[in-house]
């Protein structure tokens, strides 16, 4: 007992001072894109190299769409004057899909939930919709000690009835469309749908299939987009807390 009470004093605390603090996220971590519309000489290699096509070239104006993007970074391979460029900025979660177009340095609006409701408490249902597992390992990461989800008033339930909303992973497939109707259903309103990834949002990589949906809001209406591939934990919790209006 002794030895894991001075174990736990070495330790300290664990868990992480945000939002009271910005976190420190490793120098080769790939966040917000930023886009130099100076710098590009309208060559359109970045546009075809974009396995997503989340890139698109329009009157000389370079846009590349998070909603889309898989982060891998080929459009940085292929632009030679370096007009793109993804920055260290966890911060890309948006109300709009609008909200997710980049075509410069500005930083993502959020406009924060009206409804304060669940401003003290939130209580989601997480719904993998035919996910790879990456965006669920990160959501799994917030309930940790280091972020500690709790400390904010969010939790993970089991039952859709004991819920304020839903997030939902994966591009949601044929055989998960029926689920996820129900589960929704199944949520007393006033009732929230939060997107999280890119499969989640636009398809990702599996868009063009048609055993998956092209968008989870042509389904159920989405109230918060959070992009990545998979998105870092600090994106998701930044997201969070914006959306509830608590930072």
């Amino acid at each position: 007992m002794f030895k894991i009470l001075a174990e736990r004093k070495r330790q300290k605390k664990r868990t992480i001072a945000f939002p009271k603090t910005e976190p420190q996220l490793p120098d080769r971590y790939q966040g917000k894109p930023e886009i130099e519309q100076t710098l590009c000489n309208n060559c359109s290699k970045c546009v075809s190299s974009c396995p997503v096509e989340a890139i698109t070239l329009n009157k000389q104006n370079l846009c590349l769409d998070l909603a889309k993007c898989i982060f891998c970074l080929e459009c940085l391979k292929a632009c030679k004057t370096k007009a793109i460029k993804f920055t260290n900025n966890y911060q890309m979660s948006a109300r709009t899909k609008k909200d997710l177009l980049v075509t410069n340095k500005e930083s993502i609006p959020i406009i924060p939930l009206k409804n304060s409701l669940f401003k003290k408490s939130l209580k989601l249902r997480q719904i993998s919709a035919g996910g790879c597992n990456a965006c669920e390992a990160d959501i799994n990461v917030l309930t940790t000690i280091v972020y500690d989800l709790g400390r904010f008033g969010i939790q993970f339930v089991a039952s859709p009835r004991h819920a304020d909303g839903i997030l939902v992973t994966g591009p949601v497939t044929r055989n998960m469309q029926t689920a996820l109707k129900k589960t929704y259903e199944a949520i007393p309103s006033p009732k929230i749908v939060i997107a999280v990834g890119t499969c989640s949002i636009s398809g990702g990589l599996f868009r063009e299939q048609e055993e998956a949906s092209p968008n989870l809001d042509e389904i159920v209406p989405v109230d918060l987009y959070i992009p990545g591939c998979p998105p870092h934990p600090m994106t998701i919790l930044h997201g969070l807390l914006k959306f509830l209006g608590k930072q």
